[in-house]
This record gives structure tokens, sequence and C-alpha cells, in this order.
């Protein structure tokens, strides 16, 4: 073929379209953060204080005994292939005990593994929401829940979180937003990107609330025990036997492993009301044969063998790393900013106030101009639809913090 037949050829191509689902897959939080402006040259340090993976500075410590199980068991060579796509049954079995409760039990068969904690939530949406159904998702909150259920086809209804009642949700905004098309509310506690863990009687609330409606209650329960001072985290599925609960949790924050890429769905169901919702779950799964098989093997050591002292310095040490933060920005030390104090889970909300600033008009902007001032760069909070927040993850070590704090304090003035 000559090259004047491949010029016309190519010239007669039309533009290949792409499918409308991927057209609408779009994560909030990417379109956010690719707006802001990174300097090239920077005079100070760039400090990234915005990504939410412990692993990002090396202060925060994986386990040793689950390194060494995983290489132990790698030195077999009998652990590469394939597993079932609902997960290696040990390490489901592992899952089960460690997160049964007499209030809320679990057998192996109630418990699928995924790769991660959001494929475990892009599971569930597209298994229980069909084109047109919507789900209610709470704002501020993490934005993966809209990017999924837009994805599918279906529409996102949000309730409020109120920063003056330490983020507890707005049951007012949830009837506000439940409609005849709601399928199911997403409960994340403890909360990223605010740092709230809610009481029991608040749990209960919500509860009350999705049996009124019949709601499936999603619980991203990721952050699991990460809480701080006596704070106590409540599993919601533990406090009702009627309202059917879907839990995800996993180990990419807890153990400070995010690139393992394992996490689960618990399947909460005394009265059997997911039974075709069970079923559809184990059939997704089968579209990719599951999750990392080198750490499933491992799992059953790395929830039940890991000292219980890896948890208590683990929480003691993103406490202290918060409390710098918060220590930092009190008594107005930094007027117009007024940290939101986390009770649990790995990220400080900034509250900004424009009007202590001479040039800035929101707290998008701040974000902008810390980041080209100050070489600071924290994300904004319209990422997770709190546009008057700035945010960023206790994980981070002592100095950063430090830094932070000071040159918030600086040039923004």
């Amino acid at each position: 073929m000559d090259g004047k037949s491949e010029n016309s050829e190519a010239e007669g191509w039309d533009s290949i379209p792409a499918s409308r689902r991927s057209e609408r897959t779009v994560n909030p939080i990417r379109a956010i953060v690719d707006a802001l402006q990174i300097p090239s040259h920077t005079k100070k340090p760039l400090l990234k204080l915005s990504l939410g993976d412990p692993t990002v500075f090396g202060n925060m410590d994986v386990p040793d005994s689950a390194i060494e199980d995983v290489v132990s068991k790698l030195r077999t060579k009998k652990i590469n292939g394939y597993l079932p796509s609902t997960g290696l049954p040990e390490a489901r079995r592992a899952i089960a005990m460690k997160f049964t409760s007499p209030a809320s039990p679990l057998t192996e068969s109630d418990v699928i593994i995924n790769s991660g904690a959001s494929g475990s939530i892009r599971m569930i949406i597209e298994t229980l929401l069909n084109p047109g159904d919507n789900i209610l998702l709470p704002a501020p909150g993490f934005p993966l829940y809209e990017c999924c259920a837009v994805s599918q086809g279906a529409s996102c209804r949000f309730y409020e979180l109120r920063s003056e009642l330490d983020w507890e949700a707005d049951v007012k905004s949830m009837e506000k937003a439940v409609d005849k098309h709601t399928r199911a509310i997403l409960v994340n506690n403890p909360s990223n990107p605010c740092g709230s863990v809610f009481s029991r009687q608040h749990l209960i609330q919500i509860l009350h609330f999705a049996q009124k409606y019949k709601l499936v209650v999603v619980a991203d329960e990721i952050y699991a025990n990460i809480t701080f001072k006596d704070t106590e985290f409540i599993p919601i599925a533990s406090l009702s036997k009627e309202v059917p609960v879907l839990s995800i949790g996993g180990l990419a924050k807890q153990y400070c492993v995010p690139g393992w890429r394992v996490g689960w769905i618990l399947i909460h169901d005394r009265k059997n009301r997911l039974k075709r919702v069970r079923n559809g779950l184990v059939n997704m799964s089968r579209l990719i044969l599951g999750a990392n098989s080198i750490v499933q093997h491992s799992l059953p050591a790395i929830l039940h063998k890991t000292d219980e002292k890896y948890y208590k310095r683990f929480n003691q040490q993103l406490e202290t790393q918060a409390r710098i933060f918060i220590d930092g920005f009190k008594n107005n030390a930094a007027p117009g900013l007024k940290c939101i104090e986390p009770k649990g889970a790995m990220y400080c909300m900034l509250e900004v106030d424009p009007r202590a600033y001479k040039d800035i008009k929101d707290a998008f902007d701040f974000s902008q101009k810390l980041l080209l001032e100050e070489f600071v760069f924290v994300l904004p909070g319209t990422c997770f639809r709190a546009p008057k927040y700035t945010l960023t993850p206790a994980a981070n070590p002592y100095l950063p913090f430090f830094q932070l704090c000071l040159r918030s304090r600086s040039s923004l003035y």
C-alpha cells in the first residue's frame, strides 16, 4: 500500500468514541487538584501535605510481624496462583473471626475480599444501584463514593455533617434528601475527611432513619479503631438486627500498607434481606479474580498475631502528630484559621475565614496562595464538598506540621 492510500484511509477515520460510562467517570479530587498551580521553582522546601498515604514520609511503620510473615510465605513458592474470586477461605475466616461479635455475628460466607477498600466501595455501589437510583452520601465526604455512583449511572443526594456538632450527621438533611429512588445511605465512621467518630446514640439515630425508609447502610469503616483519647469506635452493624449493613474495611490505613491492595466487605444481614445482593456481590467478584494472593495468605497472621502494642502505639503517634497541628492554631495564633479537632481517622480540617486576609476569596484561594507563596501543598476542601476548609493528613511527621503552622502565619496576611 503506498503512502497516498494510507493517508486517504487515515483521513476517513472518525474520532473513535469512548464509552458513555468512561466519560462520566470523573474523580472530583483529581480535577480540583489539577486546577492548582504547582510552582516550578521554590525558595523553601515544598511541603507536600496533601496525600492520605501513611507511607509517604516513612514515619508510620508497618508491623514487623506482618512483613516477616509475607516474606516467609513467599519463600514457600506456593502462594503465587489464582484464588477464589471472593477470597482465600482461610483469609475470609480470619476476617470474620476478627470482626465478629455477639451483637453482629459473622462467618466466612459473610466476607468478600477485594482489591482495597476502594474496590469494595465500587463493588457495593455497582451491585446495589441501577441507572436512575440514588444513594445518600455525607458532605463533607470521600469523593470516590460520588465518582463510583455517577459512573454507574446513578445519582447522589447529600446529607450534611455539621462542624458545630463535632461533624455529626444532620438527620433533618437526610429527610430532605431521601426520595423513592434512594436505595442506600453511606455512613463513613470514623470520617474522612472530618476526623469525627460517631457516638452510639448518633449511630442509632441513623439506623432509625435507615429502618424508616428501608435503606441498606453502606458503612465505610476503613478507619475502624483509629481513635484518639478515650474515644470509642462502635461498628454500626452491632446496633441493629433489623437494618442490613454492608461494612467496608481493609489493611491500608491501620497497617500502613495501602499498596498491598487488600480490603473486604462484611455482610451483616440477620434477617436475610440481602439474599439477592449477596449473590450479586459474588457475581461482581468474578469480574476480576480477587485481591493480592500473596497478602491474602498472610491475613490470618496480620489480623490475629500483630502485637496489641502496635495498635496502641499507632494511635498515639497519630494523635501526637494531630495535636501539634491543633495546638499550632489555638488561641487565634493564625487569625482566620481554625482547626476542627479530630477524634480519630487520619485527617485534620482547617476552617478558613477569608475576611482575615487582604486578597483571599475563599479556602481554595487560600490553598493556592499557601502553595505559591509559602510552598505548602494542602488539599482544598472543595475536593470533599467542604468549600470553607483545607485538609491535611495527620500521618505527616512533626516537623512538616510545625513548618505548616509557621508558614500559615507568614506572608498571607
